[in-house]
């Protein structure tokens, strides 16, 4: 790992952008060491650099005293987009526009990005471990399909939260069964791009016993400022 770029901002946080192979990313620490870490992994299109997810990660940072990483998925953020990136996120706005069946467009296009994330979130992990202002233990933050993967796989990660509103192929759904870690699940109602049911669904299949599911009115991009406190809280509790 290479960091690129510090600079300390004006709540304190020491704000560090890094790569680490083709993998680009950014580390907020708060000087209290070695502190938990959370991994912020954004929903489907976003950047590293999301104002939302800058947003969280530095009052987590700041308020709560963990560490947060997030790096930009492939095909995502500052990374080149392959030709079939491009066409399978054409092909699913096609169709969530013109109300035909998505299935086979996600699970083209989600399952590839899950199998290409999965290992670089975890090679990301196995260094940040090594520094010594982090000393775990892990929670994650972040897109669900990614997350159901991370949790099945990675035991180092002790809780997570999940954001409802993305899409999860079939095959990721079977595996939330095997998802056994504390989990908080973020719904947003009245999501205009989800459904609702499929996402009660999937909360019901996780397969840990200490769930907690957060429901708020509002579309995709409505989640209330509150659900940040209450996140870091949950991680409190559970990386502390």
């Amino acid at each position: 790992m290479q960091f690129t770029s510090e600079q300390r901002l004006d709540d304190g946080v020491l704000e560090r952008e890094f790569i680490l192979g083709e993998i680009p990313g950014v580390l907020w620490t708060s000087g209290s060491a070695p502190a938990p870490l959370i991994l912020s992994g954004h929903n489907g299109g976003l950047h590293k650099r999301n104002p939302r997810l800058v947003a969280r990660a530095r009052h987590h940072a700041a308020e709560y005293g963990f560490a947060v990483a997030a790096i930009d998925a492939p095909g995502h953020g500052d990374r080149p987009r392959s030709a079939f990136d491009e066409q399978a996120r054409a092909d699913l706005r096609r169709a969530m526009a013109s109300g035909e069946p998505v299935e086979e467009i996600v699970d083209a296009f989600i399952v590839p990005l899950v199998e290409r994330a999965v290992p670089e979130w975890r090679a990301t992990l196995d260094v940040l471990l090594s520094l010594p202002e982090i000393g775990g233990p892990v929670g994650y933050a972040g897109m669900t399909a990614i997350g159901i993967r991370l949790g099945v796989l990675e035991p180092r990660i002790s809780a997570a939260i999940f954001f409802a509103g993305g899409f999860v192929p079939d095959v990721l759904r079977d595996e939330a069964q095997q998802v056994t870690i504390p989990l908080q699940f973020l719904l947003q109602w009245d999501d205009e791009g989800m459904a609702r049911q499929p996402a009660l669904d999937l909360f019901d299949a996780f397969g840990t016993r200490d769930k907690t599911l957060h429901a708020n009115l509002g579309g995709h991009a409505g989640v209330p400022w509150f659900e940040v406190d209450d996140g870091a809280r949950f991680f409190a509790r559970h990386l502390r």
